[in-house]
């Protein structure tokens, strides 16, 4: 079964276990091989595809464009974008020539798209930027696609 993500990168400190349980609640509740379907931004999404590989499961990644890998600020997010890209049964890379909000929400798309279920680690709140989480979660609704929110209730992100 393919499972895509969506999720916000600034996850507060007081919410990463519920998220990480949260996560493999849904990936262990699926009987099929687990083909996770992602981006690699910083945040809800690496946390997701690292926990797809650790379950035996397989990674196919989305990239929004050419030059992706300059959006990463913290080094420690841009190895793991490394690690976990080197570990992708497949790539494909959107026709964007630079990181920007189009190329963004062209991949949260491309993502629904091609899964049966949606992961949205997300607070409920409108997106901040074009192609955020709150807009893809409502493409994958328009569309039909299943979704399971991950959040706590209570917390907001900063």
């Amino acid at each position: 079964m393919k499972i895509g993500v969506t999720g916000h990168q600034d996850i507060p400190a007081r919410a990463l276990e519920y998220v990480t349980h949260g996560i493999i609640e849904v990936l262990d509740g699926v009987k099929d091989e687990v083909v996770g379907v992602s981006s690699l931004a910083a945040g809800a999404d690496q946390m997701f595809a690292s926990l797809v590989l650790e379950r035996g499961g397989r990674l196919e990644v989305i990239l929004p464009s050419s030059g992706y890998e300059t959006t990463f600020s913290r080094a420690e997010d841009l190895t793991n974008f490394r690690s976990l890209l080197s570990r992708a049964t497949t790539v494909e890379t959107l026709s964007f020539a630079e990181p920007a909000e189009e190329a963004y929400l062209a991949a949260g798309c491309r993502i629904v798209d091609l899964s049966e279920v949606l992961v949205a680690v997300w607070d409920g709140e409108p997106a901040k930027g074009k192609g955020g989480t709150g807009d893809i979660v409502e493409y994958a609704k328009r569309r039909g696609t299943r979704v399971e929110v991950v959040w706590p209730a209570g917390i907001a992100r900063q």
